[in-house]
């Protein structure tokens, strides 16, 4: 029952729709000041969101410039309010005096694969265009997701260097590499997820979305991503996933994932993982014991993880909290 109210949580939220109209507004919140709404690009289709975000700018004083945390929450590619993660993390990441901006991406109902990519190395584009006018340093930029959030975060992380894959989307000039990835159970490769699902979580994933077979369904969550059934196009599940791209030029890298996740299994995780480490990329690895697919993994309440890392990844800590991803960050990006 755990994992059916689970699943029927992320189908939930996943068709959320942001209601407010697209417009930059400025509101003050608690040790910080929130500029929202700000286009990034022209909403495509008139009228969405996916081209929104929302940056979270520390009150108290700091240096001239300071380090961006990109935040993006997933809803399986069914919702256009990524950007709304953000408002969890900004209290904290605030303080530790980082610019937290908030980043919607197109649905999959909008606009097929690669549009969601184009639109978040968009988003990093405006951001750098933009970082003197709302202190920010655009040579410390870190992304982080969960689920199809992670999934973006870890595509944005891998393909920064690669010219073919910018897309046209909003501003054009910065570059949209990230200094520093966080990936919170995002999926990395379509066609080897239903293989390794937890036994009868399949069952609660068709039950939930309305399929019949699971991930491979040709209704499934992957398969609307990109279009087609997965089964069909194993050519653009290599393009969508984020394994092919990891190099040795990849930035650091820290993935959690939860050892009952009954929507994302473990294996995913894992290759990514493999992946970073045969690249030669940094790259640390947590692996929670009893969490599943769920936002509360970064709970210092957690059991302690099983942790892995590549040589020369550091290793902040036992349990992938945010004070652990905090130090993550802050070593990532202070030799940038």
């Amino acid at each position: 029952m755990k994992r059916r109210r689970i699943l029927g949580l992320v189908l939930t939220v996943a068709t959320v729709m942001f209601a407010a109209e697209p417009t930059a507004d400025a509101v003050e919140g608690p040790g910080y000041d929130l500029h929202a709404n700000i286009a990034y690009a022209p909403a495509s289709p008139a009228g969405s969101h996916g081209h929104l975000l929302d940056l979270y700018i520390p009150r108290q004083p700091g240096p001239k410039r300071r380090p961006v945390l990109i935040a993006m929450g997933g809803s399986g590619w069914h919702g256009d309010d990524g950007k709304a993660y953000a408002a969890q993390l900004a209290p904290f990441f605030t303080r530790a005096d980082y610019v937290v901006a908030g980043v919607s991406t197109r649905s999959s109902s909008q606009a097929k694969f690669p549009a969601q990519l184009y639109d978040v190395k968009a988003a990093i584009r405006w951001l750098r265009a933009n970082a003197a006018t709302y202190g920010m340093d655009p040579r410390r930029i870190a992304v982080m997701g969960d689920s199809s959030g992670g999934w973006t975060a870890a595509m944005a992380g891998v393909t920064g260097h690669d010219p073919a894959l910018e897309g046209n989307v909003g501003v054009t000039g910065p570059p949209s590499d990230v200094q520093a990835v966080v990936d919170l159970y995002g999926p990395t490769d379509f066609l080897q997820m239903d293989a390794h699902m937890l036994p009868g979580a399949c069952d609660g994933f068709n039950r939930s979305f309305g399929l019949t077979e699971c991930h491979a369904d040709p209704r499934s969550p992957e398969s609307a991503l990109l279009g087609s059934p997965i089964k069909t196009r194993p050519d653009l599940v290599k393009f969508a996933s984020p394994i092919p791209y990891a190099s040795k030029h990849s930035p650091p890298f820290l993935i959690a994932q939860g050892e009952h996740d009954g929507l994302v299994p473990i294996d995913q995780s894992d290759r990514l993982f493999a992946a970073l480490s045969a690249a030669g990329a940094p790259a640390t690895y947590y692996l929670v014991p009893g969490a599943g697919h769920d936002k509360r993994i970064v709970s210092p309440s957690q059991p302690v993880a099983i942790v892995r890392h590549t040589p020369g990844a550091s290793r902040p800590g036992t349990r992938p909290t945010l004070k652990t991803i905090r130090a993550f960050l802050h070593h990532a990006l202070a030799h940038r």
